[in-house]
């Protein structure tokens, strides 16, 4: 244990105080004080640096049964967090440690150690812990190469691509060679990004045009691999489009989060029969088994700059909220951080 005698002696956080209905409102949020506690036996407490926001957060406000409990009304948020430790009552980590928690929306934390991963912030920035080489990453990876079971030769279309998650499985797409990377995005300047910075061989604005149409001039010869951040109409579209032995990976249905009512369903579902085509949802959760493959191969790519990656940064737990929400919106390129 070390001194903490010159720790505030309180910590800010978000609290859920009302459950949204239709897109969040800032009050049903509130940020309060907490006493900062001394950690137990096998506890650390961790000054968070970085937290991070992510659309997933949006389903854990409803109450509805879902994959992952709901978030507590008049409790503190949960979410990706890394920081630094500034006190210790367990074995292994030690005051000066960096771990990686999910004990975000916060910026103090006391945290079981079991629940705390060590992070090298000199093997690579720990922002990226949150995003390229993080939960993030791991979500592109795995959905791509084990649920759609991308293989060499693909042709890939990939929504909300400007994304931290979309971003990504394109360009490891490509490093594993697709044979064409098309993907969507919200505004003229993410298309460029994707196409100069990313390497996409195509993109487009969903906002110019039916998606519909727009995919199948940026693929006229169809795609083999969806991957789909968004739902809605681009699903519909990438089933219009999918060649024979298709396959789909569900990772997000952005463009419903906010939905007060059902979304109609595909309206071609049918079309799956004539393509033999799969549709298959898929949580990184199950996926862990892969973390250590997936950190060697992908940790490489960023090393060398084969794989390139942006984050928003915005500064301050105080403006944790408008950042999430600013995620709903699209108005980050890349992965939404919130630095303290």
């Amino acid at each position: 244990m070390s001194d903490t005698s010159q720790l505030p002696a309180v910590s800010r956080e978000w609290h859920l105080v009302s459950r949204p209905v239709g897109w969040p409102k800032p009050e049903d949020f509130a940020l309060v004080e907490a006493e900062i506690r001394q950690p137990a036996d096998g506890q650390v407490l961790v000054r968070n640096k970085f937290v991070s926001v992510d659309p997933y957060m949006r389903g854990r406000m409803s109450d509805a049964k879902s994959y992952v409990a709901p978030f507590e009304l008049g409790k503190v948020m949960q979410g990706g967090a890394v920081g630094e430790v500034v006190a210790s009552n367990a074995e292994g980590i030690a005051v000066g440690d960096h771990v990686l928690h999910f004990f975000g929306w916060r910026e103090f934390a006391v945290v079981d150690a079991k629940q705390a991963v060590k992070v090298d912030p000199d093997a690579a920035p720990l922002s990226t812990y949150l995003g390229v080489l993080g939960m993030t990453g791991l979500t592109a990876y795995a959905g791509l190469l084990r649920t759609a079971s991308f293989k060499e030769g693909d042709s890939v279309f990939v929504s909300g691509a400007a994304g931290a998650v979309g971003s990504q499985v394109g360009q490891i797409a490509r490093l594993k060679g697709a044979s064409r990377v098309i993907g969507s995005a919200g505004s003229d300047e993410k298309v460029k990004l994707l196409v100069e910075e990313y390497g996409f061989d195509a993109a487009f604005n969903y906002k110019n045009g039916p998606v519909s149409r727009q995919l199948r001039e940026a693929a006229p010869d169809g795609i083999d691999v969806y991957f789909d951040n968004v739902g809605g109409d681009h699903l519909e579209a990438a089933i219009g489009s999918l060649n024979q032995d298709g396959r789909i990976a569900i990772c997000g249905m952005i463009s419903v989060y906010n939905d007060t009512e059902p979304a109609p369903g595909p309206r071609n579902l049918g079309r799956l029969i004539q393509t033999r085509g799969r549709i298959e949802g898929f949580l990184v959760a199950d996926h862990y088994d892969l973390q250590s493959k997936f950190v060697e191969e992908v940790g490489a790519w960023v090393r060398s700059g084969e794989l390139k990656y942006r984050e928003t940064v915005v500064e301050g737990i105080e403006n944790n909220l408008e950042a999430f929400l600013g995620v709903l919106r699209g108005d980050n390129t890349g992965k939404m951080i919130v630095k303290l």
